[in-house]
């Protein structure tokens, strides 16, 4: 039997993936989640086989939710499902040690099959979504791409440098490369620039 934990903020997807999973046979589902600190505590709680984690999610997202894990569960088998994954943010949860990846649209058998492969050691990433990743035209690096995220929510640049454990005078930096790169005036509107070529 392989245990799982379930995070996911749409209610109607969770709660369908809690009632089709176990039908397809050998799966329990012992907790679910609605957000990122839901996900995080479950987790911690019930030590699942497979944390089946959703990318985008309110609060803590799916990335912060697996850095919070990893620190204390470092071999934790992780899932994450996502809609479109954006190169940069699929670069960051593998080096965050994520071992598998499936899209939110598939059918709940492929989940199933995937949770069995992560299960055995193994590592998966679908089609469409590796797809996606290759093609990577982003110009900024990561601390460039973590200002402007941490910007898009609307923080200041003190607020970023302590959010990022960084000098303010180093965020402020990023953030004049991050503005030539993106041939923009206002980090505001390198954040949405960064936002709609789905860099971030």
């Amino acid at each position: 039997m392989i245990t799982v934990v379930l995070a996911d903020d749409e209610a109607l997807l969770r709660t369908a993936l809690a009632a089709l999973l176990p039908l397809e046979g050998e799966i329990t589902v012992l907790a679910e989640a609605a957000e990122g600190a839901g996900a995080v505590e479950a987790t911690m709680r019930c030590r699942p086989d497979v944390l089946v984690i959703d990318l985008e999610m309110p609060g803590v997202d799916g990335l912060g939710a697996v850095a919070a894990i990893r620190r204390d569960l470092p071999d934790q088998v992780i899932l994450m499902l996502t809609r479109h994954a954006k190169p940069g943010v699929l670069r960051k949860a593998l080096k965050l040690g994520v071992q598998g990846f499936v899209s939110k649209s598939a059918d709940p058998a492929h989940i199933t099959h995937v949770i069995r492969t992560l299960h055995s050691g193994r590592r998966w990433i679908d089609p469409d979504v590796s797809a996606l990743a290759l093609v990577d035209d982003c110009p900024l690096t990561d601390r460039e791409l973590d200002v402007l995220r941490v910007t898009g929510e609307g923080f200041s640049a003190s607020d970023i440098a302590i959010q990022l454990h960084l000098a303010e005078g180093t965020v402020r930096n990023y953030l004049s490369t991050a503005m030539q790169k993106t041939q923009t005036r206002t980090r505001h509107e390198a954040a949405r620039y960064a936002r709609e070529h789905d860099w971030l």
